[in-house]
Formats: C-alpha cells, structure tokens, sequence
C-alpha cells in the first residue's frame, strides 16, 4: 500500500461526515491505544486561566436568570412580559419560580438590554 500523504489525509478527512470523522477517532483510539484528548488536556491545564479568560471573551450566546424578583415584583413581571412575550399567567409564574431563565442563548447586547431593564425594575438578574 502506498503511504499517503498529510495533505492526502487531510483532503480525505474533509470529505467525512462528522459522524464518520467520530467513528474514525474512536477507532484509531482503539486500535493504538492513545486518546486523542490527552495533548489537549495537558495544554488547557498548562494555560488554564488565560484559556478560561479567552472562552469569557469569545462567548456569544447568554442565558439571563432571573435570581430574584425584589420588592417590585410587578414591575419585574411587567419587564419579564416585555422580554419574553409570554402572558401574564406564565410571566408571574416565572418570576414566582426564581431563579428562572427569562432568556436562553440571547446574543451578548439582547441579554444585556434584558439584564438591564429587569435590573431596573428591581430583580437580581445573572447573565451565563
């Protein structure tokens, strides 16, 4: 059999499909006896908080969760109606059940336009 190439290899890889691409992994995994994961590990242990500080930057998508509701609590479940567009029934109930997640995946200035004005009206809000 003729050696291939890196390039070759590469050009091959590209035409798998993810699950392919998976199967293959798990197999050569097997059959040498390595883990694919070992390097990146020791990398992300060795740099761990530069990693963890370039994953916070790089973030796009926010869950905004509600902690708690305050004193205002009907301002609050006004603000929760404006953001999600839920009724008055699920919005209370919501708000009742904090913490909550009022948003899922919102891109950075919707959670924090949403962080705000549920601030605002007096919650404790948390963005993820």
């Amino acid at each position: 059999m003729a050696k291939l190439t890196t390039e070759q290899l590469i050009e091959a890889f590209k035409e798998l499909s993810l699950i392919e691409l998976s199967e293959f992994v798990k197999a050569f995994e097997e059959t040498f006896e390595v883990t694919a994961a070992a390097p990146v590990a020791v990398a992300a242990a060795g740099g761990a908080a530069p990693a963890a500080a370039e994953a916070a930057e790089e973030k796009d998508s926010f869950d905004v969760v509600l902690e708690a509701a305050g004193a205002n609590k009907i301002a609050v479940i006004k603000e929760v109606r404006t953001i999600t567009n839920l009724g008055l029934g699920e919005a209370k109930a919501l708000v009742d059940g904090a913490p909550a997640t009022v948003l899922e995946g919102a891109n950075k200035d919707a959670a924090e336009k949403a962080k705000a004005a549920l601030t605002e009206a007096g919650a404790t809000v948390v963005l993820k």
